[in-house]
Protein backbone atom coordinates (compact mmCIF):
# COMPACT_ATOMS: atom_id res chain seq x y z
CA UNK A 1 0.00 0.00 0.00
CA UNK A 2 1.72 3.62 -1.22
CA UNK A 3 1.38 6.05 1.70
CA UNK A 4 2.93 8.74 -0.24
CA UNK A 5 1.08 11.93 0.22
CA UNK A 6 2.38 15.08 -1.71
CA UNK A 7 2.80 18.09 0.77
CA UNK A 8 2.17 20.93 -1.33
CA UNK A 9 1.34 24.07 0.86
CA UNK A 10 -1.51 25.83 -0.49
CA UNK A 11 -1.50 29.02 2.35
CA UNK A 12 -0.30 32.42 1.09
CA UNK A 13 2.96 33.00 1.70
CA UNK A 14 4.47 36.74 2.00
CA UNK A 15 7.70 38.18 -0.22
CA UNK A 16 9.86 38.22 2.89
CA UNK A 17 9.04 34.83 3.52
CA UNK A 18 9.88 33.65 0.11
CA UNK A 19 13.24 35.58 0.46
CA UNK A 20 14.06 33.54 4.07
CA UNK A 21 13.52 30.35 1.86
CA UNK A 22 16.05 31.25 -0.49
CA UNK A 23 18.11 32.79 1.68
CA UNK A 24 18.17 29.30 3.35
CA UNK A 25 18.56 27.56 0.12
CA UNK A 26 21.41 29.87 -0.77
CA UNK A 27 23.15 28.95 2.95
CA UNK A 28 22.71 25.41 2.10
CA UNK A 29 25.07 25.75 -1.02
CA UNK A 30 22.26 25.41 -3.50
CA UNK A 31 22.08 27.20 -7.03
CA UNK A 32 19.57 29.36 -7.58
CA UNK A 33 17.70 26.81 -10.18
CA UNK A 34 17.45 23.94 -7.44
CA UNK A 35 16.49 26.50 -4.95
CA UNK A 36 13.74 27.41 -7.27
CA UNK A 37 12.60 23.73 -7.64
CA UNK A 38 13.17 23.22 -3.80
CA UNK A 39 10.57 25.87 -2.66
CA UNK A 40 8.23 25.77 -6.01
CA UNK A 41 8.01 21.88 -5.20
CA UNK A 42 6.90 22.93 -1.88
CA UNK A 43 5.00 25.93 -2.08
CA UNK A 44 3.43 25.83 -5.96
CA UNK A 45 5.17 26.23 -9.22
CA UNK A 46 4.53 29.38 -9.90
CA UNK A 47 5.55 30.99 -6.82
CA UNK A 48 8.65 32.81 -8.44
CA UNK A 49 10.91 32.65 -11.42
CA UNK A 50 13.90 30.84 -11.43
CA UNK A 51 15.43 34.91 -12.59
CA UNK A 52 14.16 36.09 -9.18
CA UNK A 53 15.85 33.40 -7.36
CA UNK A 54 19.24 34.68 -9.41
CA UNK A 55 18.80 38.31 -8.71
CA UNK A 56 18.37 37.56 -4.90
CA UNK A 57 21.46 34.58 -4.91
CA UNK A 58 23.34 37.87 -6.63
CA UNK A 59 22.43 40.19 -3.48
CA UNK A 60 23.35 37.41 -1.36
CA UNK A 61 26.33 36.54 -3.31
CA UNK A 62 27.67 40.18 -2.89
CA UNK A 63 27.04 40.33 1.38
CA UNK A 64 23.63 41.59 1.12
CA UNK A 65 20.81 39.44 3.22
CA UNK A 66 18.18 42.15 4.02
CA UNK A 67 15.12 40.47 3.05
CA UNK A 68 12.80 42.92 3.65
CA UNK A 69 11.32 45.54 1.40
CA UNK A 70 13.30 48.82 1.14
CA UNK A 71 11.56 52.06 0.75
CA UNK A 72 10.94 52.76 -2.47
CA UNK A 73 11.64 56.38 -3.81
CA UNK A 74 9.74 58.40 -6.22
CA UNK A 75 6.04 59.03 -6.83
CA UNK A 76 3.50 56.73 -5.46
CA UNK A 77 1.19 54.47 -6.65
CA UNK A 78 -1.12 55.21 -4.24
CA UNK A 79 -3.99 57.94 -5.53
CA UNK A 80 -7.07 59.37 -3.62
CA UNK A 81 -9.43 57.52 -6.11
CA UNK A 82 -12.34 60.27 -4.34
CA UNK A 83 -10.19 63.38 -5.15
CA UNK A 84 -9.72 61.43 -8.69
CA UNK A 85 -13.35 61.10 -9.22
CA UNK A 86 -14.23 64.97 -8.15
CA UNK A 87 -11.31 66.41 -10.25
CA UNK A 88 -12.68 64.38 -13.66
CA UNK A 89 -16.07 65.54 -12.89
CA UNK A 90 -14.85 68.77 -12.07
CA UNK A 91 -12.85 69.04 -15.47
CA UNK A 92 -13.59 66.11 -18.00
CA UNK A 93 -11.04 67.68 -19.79
CA UNK A 94 -7.81 67.09 -17.69
CA UNK A 95 -5.59 65.07 -18.89
CA UNK A 96 -3.68 62.24 -17.26
CA UNK A 97 -0.42 64.42 -16.39
CA UNK A 98 -2.41 67.25 -15.13
CA UNK A 99 -4.10 64.23 -12.94
CA UNK A 100 -0.98 63.42 -12.05
CA UNK A 101 0.54 66.73 -10.80
CA UNK A 102 -2.87 67.55 -9.02
CA UNK A 103 -2.86 64.49 -6.99
CA UNK A 104 1.02 63.52 -6.61
CA UNK A 105 1.37 60.67 -8.33
CA UNK A 106 2.57 59.30 -12.16
CA UNK A 107 0.52 59.50 -14.84
CA UNK A 108 0.56 56.16 -15.48
CA UNK A 109 -0.87 55.60 -11.95
CA UNK A 110 -3.90 57.90 -12.90
CA UNK A 111 -4.52 55.81 -16.19
CA UNK A 112 -4.49 52.45 -14.06
CA UNK A 113 -6.96 54.13 -11.68
CA UNK A 114 -8.85 55.24 -14.84
CA UNK A 115 -9.34 52.16 -16.27
CA UNK A 116 -10.29 50.50 -12.85
CA UNK A 117 -13.11 53.14 -12.29
CA UNK A 118 -13.99 52.35 -16.04
CA UNK A 119 -13.03 55.52 -17.56
CA UNK A 120 -11.84 55.78 -21.27
CA UNK A 121 -10.66 59.25 -22.96
CA UNK A 122 -12.56 59.94 -25.88
CA UNK A 123 -12.33 63.45 -27.82
CA UNK A 124 -10.41 64.31 -25.38
CA UNK A 125 -13.06 63.68 -22.23
CA UNK A 126 -13.08 61.15 -19.73
CA UNK A 127 -16.28 59.34 -20.08
CA UNK A 128 -17.36 55.76 -18.94
CA UNK A 129 -15.70 53.06 -20.67
CA UNK A 130 -18.72 51.47 -21.84
CA UNK A 131 -22.14 53.31 -22.73
CA UNK A 132 -25.31 53.41 -20.75
CA UNK A 133 -28.80 52.31 -23.29
CA UNK A 134 -29.59 56.03 -23.61
CA UNK A 135 -26.21 56.99 -24.94
CA UNK A 136 -26.54 54.49 -27.61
Amino acid sequence: MNMDVDLKLETKISRRELRVLLLHEFRFGRKATQATRNICSMMGKDVFSVCTAQHWFHRFKNGNFEVDDLPHTGRSSEVDIDRLKQLIEEDPRLTRRCLAEQLGCSHTTVETHLADLGKTCKYGVWIPHELSPHQL
